[in-house]
């Protein structure tokens, strides 16, 4: 009797498996004991789409190819969507979502709205995956996949990737607004920002170390050329050269949409140049200075460090993009695989 139990539940198990994997392709059980009291555990790992959509990632890779071809800033770009999108409601595409009845959208914040950029090359993504692989690949996975190709198309590091995220069917313009970092964030803010978010201060570092490539607008930098502290004077731990050349592109009234590379020497290749420039006094944002003038032993000694070894920062860098990549994803039955990255299904 009690192997016929056994031998029936194997079958209502199996039986189970499949229609997931018929709902889902990709879909797949972990065994272990992360899954709360039913024993299951649903967890991302780079096959996730082996045998639902093997050329998902050919795909992704053959558009941001010409995307970035196009326009090389692109990477960064969709580089800071995963980021941002991260910051919310972890990786969940929230970000993508549009207005609509239900949703208030996340591109209407203070560090999305008019900055945020790239929309299209996911929807081009999208489409052309919905064409080869029908309602499987998440967007929240696509940003993941982005986020990584746009990394090596730049002279960045690989990793492996794990995959399997779901869709988000909500957002929150509130935590857009509370949970990610302002360019002109202290140290302290920094940290306690990526805390949150279960990253700590070798992230922080690494992950600051993404503002090698791309650009950013004078609003974001104009209050270190003009009233750094209330007193209407420059930030005083800029180079001085340096904050003679933002001037001319940053004046003190208007230009608030004007752009100048984060990293001026090789704006789009993905180097550890950024933290060079950081050590001689030019890095664009306070957010990014202050990562070796904040007076915390640990985020200076690693900007060193990184501006000495490149393939040291590659490396972590690669760590700590695997490690946001896994905030709060949703898994096995929560969320959706939207069929437009725009809207909820």
């Amino acid at each position: 009797m009690e192997l016929f139990k056994v031998t029936l539940s194997l079958i209502v198990i199996a039986s189970l498996s499949a229609t997931l994997s018929l709902a889902h392709p990709g879909f797949n059980f972990g065994w272990g004991g992360h899954g709360g009291s039913s024993g299951w555990s649903f967890s991302l790992f780079p096959e996730f789409y082996q045998f639902s959509c093997p050329q998902a990632n050919d795909i992704v890779m053959s558009v941001l190819e010409r995307a970035i071809a196009n326009e090389p800033r692109m990477a960064a770009s969709l580089l800071r969507l995963h980021f941002h999108d991260c910051f919310v409601q972890g990786c969940d595409a929230s970000v993508l979502l549009d207005d609509s009845a239900t949703i208030v959208s996340e591109k209407n914040s203070g560090p999305n709205k008019n900055s945020l950029r790239g929309f299209e090359v996911i929807d081009e993504i999208k489409a052309k995956l919905e064409e080869a692989c029908p309602q499987t690949v998440s967007c929240a996975d696509i940003l993941a996949l982005a986020a990584r190709g746009s990394t090596v198309l730049s002279g960045g590091p690989n990793w492996e990737l794990p995959l399997g995220r779901r869709d988000s069917k909500t957002a929150s313009l509130t935590t857009s607004n509370t949970n990610i970092p302002p360019p002109n964030s202290t140290l302290q803010n920094l940290v306690t920002l990526f805390k949150r978010q279960g990253l700590d201060e070798v992230d922080l570092v690494a992950l600051s170390g993404g503002h090698t490539i791309g650009m950013a607008r004078c609003v974001t930098f104009k209050q270190r050329l003009y009233n750094q502290n209330g007193n209407n004077q420059p930030d005083q731990t800029l180079d001085k050269g340096y904050y003679y050349n933002l001037k001319s592109v940053c004046p003190k009234s208007g230009g608030d949409n004007n752009i100048s590379p984060l990293d001026f020497a090789a704006p789009a290749k993905f180097d550890n140049t950024y933290f060079k420039l950081i050590l001689w006094g030019k890095g664009l944002l306070t957010s990014d200075e202050v990562l070796f003038t904040g007076s915390a032993g640990t985020t200076m000694q690693l900007v060193k460090r990184y501006a000495e070894d490149e393939s040291l920062f590659f490396d972590q860098f690669a760590k700590s993009m695997v490690k946001m990549g896994n905030i709060s994803p949703l898994t096995g039955f929560k969320g959706e695989v939207r069929k437009n990255c725009r809207r909820v299904d």
